[in-house]
């Protein structure tokens, strides 16, 4: 927004920190429990920003639908209201995520399940974050724009001066209309009024609607046809702890070893007595053919 009160950059800069507190604490938790940390494990804060952002955005906007509802200076019931519509949301897309990183767990590889417990855990952490955190800094903002107080110094803005009285400049960073004036309607966000207005009735109609359909069953096709083509692929080297003695060798072994072609082994599945002058000779003699 414009206005230097109705403002939320420091709304959202929180919203990004409780994503990085949540890391933190699970990065803390889990080195202090002894879990072995990985380099796979440094992927681990991008998905929880990914996921913490959005249940930012999932709040932020139940806290505006919120405030349509009921009288701002009810914070309570403001506050409650808030978590009654967005919290199913972020539970649901927390279990989900926290499931589906600790079935991952199960895995015999274990910097696989190094980066599977990280990153369940910093996804029950931000859970906890965004309700308790964030949900307090909700709050605070919303009594900074009651109290008609600047967004960065949060010092309180003189609402009532009249604009032609100071520069363009000053109007711009300095002035602004506060929340809590009576003459000020509630309106609703842009983005709202768009997909209300415009993107809403568009999709509904019958002939987007079978595009639609259309579209997702070609889609369909392709991500099915791309699963048949999908070839395993794994660098080892990746799933090793990081003082594994096996990092070294694949280390060593792609800077030595690379240009001759892949290793051959041979196996012998029965028993022989190495001991008999015969069977060893036949050994070598098929070592050489086989060179």
């Amino acid at each position: 927004r414009l206005s230097c009160i109705r403002n939320n950059i420091w709304l959202a800069s929180c919203g990004v920190l409780s994503s990085g507190l949540a890391v933190l604490s699970s990065f803390g938790l889990m080195l202090f429990c002894g879990v072995p940390f990985v380099v796979t494990v440094a992927n681990a804060p991008f998905l929880i920003l990914g996921v913490g952002v959005d249940d930012m955005f999932i709040m932020i906007a139940a806290w505006e639908q919120s405030s349509r509802k009921i009288d701002k200076s009810n914070v309570k019931s403001l506050l409650a209201e808030t978590y009654a519509e967005a919290a199913l949301s972020v539970t649901i897309t927390t279990v989900t995520d926290v499931l589906a990183f600790f079935i991952g767990t199960w895995t015999a590889f274990p910097s696989v399940r190094s980066f599977c417990l990280y990153t369940g855990t910093a996804f029950v952490f931000c859970y906890v974050y965004t309700l308790t955190f964030f949900g307090a800094v909700l709050v605070l903002n919303h009594k900074r724009e009651q109290g008609n107080r600047h967004w960065l110094t949060c010092m309180r803005v003189d609402v009532g001066k009249d604009p032609a009285e100071s520069s363009c400049l000053y109007n711009a960073c300095c002035m602004g209309r506060g929340s809590g004036q009576p003459s000020e309607p509630e309106g609703e966000h842009p983005m709202s009024i768009f997909f209300k207005k415009y993107y809403g009735p568009f999709v509904t109609n019958k002939w987007i609607k079978l595009l639609m359909v259309l579209l997702y069953g070609a889609y369909l096709a392709g991500s099915i046809y791309g699963c048949t083509q999908i070839r395993e692929g794994i660098d080892l080297r990746n799933l090793a702890n990081d003082d594994s003695y096996v990092v070294p060798y694949y280390d060593d072994d792609e800077q030595y070893f690379s240009t001759y072609g892949p290793r051959v082994m041979v196996v012998i599945t029965e028993s022989v007595d190495y001991w008999n002058d015969s069977v060893r000779l036949g050994i070598e003699s098929c070592v050489q053919k086989l060179e």
